[in-house]
């Protein structure tokens, strides 16, 4: 990187410190939702929520923003040092989804349930092939101290009768050599972001019941403590500052109560945090803030969210949304959302006002609205761009502060490599100022506004 580049990109990163509050860096934060018993849930408040995870060198703190910031146009992106731009098909690769970890891309799919890539060069430098199948809908979970985590079968054996025997596990691999360092059987096909997790010292995986979190040693996957709760009750689980909480509610069509617990992340102790009334949806979180919905009165406009941070404060907004909105996104101080008429808008945490509506920069089609089939929002914090990944391989970045679209690309996207619907699901990532743009096995990475 030229010395000017690197001069610029300390400016702009204390620019956006001193104009928009940013706080430290936050740990990854994880966007979570409950895909069993709370499916019925989700409905009734009218809440389709993405599960994502975002980590962006700093995120927008809650508050701050002012006045001037709407004048203040994004900084031209500047490229990481060695990085060119590169496309990348290998089947099976990556059609579940990757995360970035400093220079390199982890990605897993239907033929290797984990696969590094370089960031710079979209060289693979190993992969671990799947045990059987590659059915599992989900690839590496995160990357912490060289260890990637992620998930595979636990077997590649039939049944008698011929069936599969199914079953997940939790594995780590040396993120240096591709080798298997520990596995930990699943009680269930769970692969979502609420079955793991990275936590302070830890990964909390859910095992080895369903009702039961358990934290892993990271470097041998043994147990160091379990939380179990009660038969009859659903816990959706968060990750605030590496410090474990759960939000538990009765299984039930229309709970009473939601219960907000604490978990120390060393001894596993739960401290209850607060109780909220009728059952609350964890949508997502931001640094050390969760941000619940509670469900929807009838022909209501207005997602009633209340915001707890670490230490228990808690705070009630109402935010104007869609119905049934086609993604919903929090972003730091934001919660993004795009409707299925194509139309984006920004909603403040802090205030509740809704700061923006604008043209999301794609269509949806009515096979979109089946599947479901669009990226989670990813931020740039220093440059204040949000950028929004459409089905049919549209780029769009919007400014955070005004929703004005100030970059847009359309690439030519991948089709799945098997009838799975949740392959062909897009997927935008950040590395420093690149996006990694994925859907199914295919890979492009650009730099906004200097690709043409």
């Amino acid at each position: 990187m030229k010395t000017e580049q690197v001069e610029e990109k300390v400016r702009a990163t204390l620019r956006a410190v001193a104009l928009d509050g940013v706080r430290a860096p936050a740990d990854l934060a994880e966007k979570v939702v409950r895909r069993h018993g709370r499916r019925r849930f989700s409905q009734a408040a009218g809440v389709t929520v993405a599960v994502a995870a975002i980590s962006a060198g700093a995120v927008f703190g809650f508050g701050g923003g002012g006045a001037g910031d709407h004048d203040r146009p994004a900084r031209p992106a500047v490229s990481p040092q060695g990085w060119k731009p590169w496309q990348s098909d290998v089947p099976g690769g990556s059609d579940y989804g990757c995360v970035v970890d400093g220079s390199a891309l982890y990605c897993g799919g239907s033929k290797y349930d984990a696969a590094k890539f370089d960031a710079n060069t979209g060289e693979r430098l190993w992969t671990v092939k799947v045990n059987r199948e590659g059915d599992g809908l989900r690839g590496p979970i995160a990357v912490r101290d060289g260890v990637v985590f992620a998930y595979r079968n636990h077997t590649a054996k039939n049944l008698p009768s011929g069936d599969y025997m199914g079953g997940t596990d939790l594995m780590a691999v040396d993120a240096g050599t591709g080798a298997v360092l520990w596995k930990v059987r699943m009680p269930q096909d769970d692969r979502t972001p609420q079955a793991a997790m990275l936590i302070k010292g830890a990964v909390l995986a859910n095992t080895p019941s369903l009702r039961t979190m358990s934290a892993l040693d990271p470097r041998t996957g043994k147990v160091m403590w379990s939380h179990t709760w009660a038969k009859g009750t659903i816990c959706q689980r968060a990750v605030l500052e590496g410090v474990p909480h759960l939000a538990c509610m009765r299984d039930a069509e229309k709970p009473d109560h939601t219960d907000v617990l604490r978990l120390d992340p060393a001894t596993g102790h739960a401290e209850k945090v607060t109780t909220l009334p009728g059952g609350q949806q964890l949508i997502g979180t931001s640094g050390n803030r969760m941000v619940l919905a509670a469900a929807r009165e009838p022909g209501s406009k207005d997602l009633k969210l209340t915001v707890i941070d670490g230490s228990g404060e808690q705070t009630s907004r109402s935010c104007r949304s869609e119905r049934k909105p086609a993604k919903l996104d929090v972003v730091g101080d934001h919660l993004i959302s795009v409707s299925w008429k194509g139309e984006a808008s920004a909603c403040s945490l802090t205030t509740g006002k809704r700061l923006w509506t604008a043209p999301a920069g794609f269509e949806l089609s009515e096979k979109d609205m089946a599947v479901g089939n669009m990226a989670p929002a990813v931020v740039s914090a220093t440059r204040g761009v949000v950028y929004l990944f459409g089905p049919g391989g549209d780029l769009s970045g919007l400014d955070l502060r005004t929703g004005e679209q100030v970059w847009h690309r359309h690439i030519e996207t991948g089709e799945p490599s098997s009838g799975n619907i949740f392959e062909g699901s897009p997927q935008v990532l950040l590395y420093e100022d690149v996006l990694v743009a994925r859907s199914g096995s295919k890979i492009v990475t650009l730099l906004p506004g200097n690709d043409d």
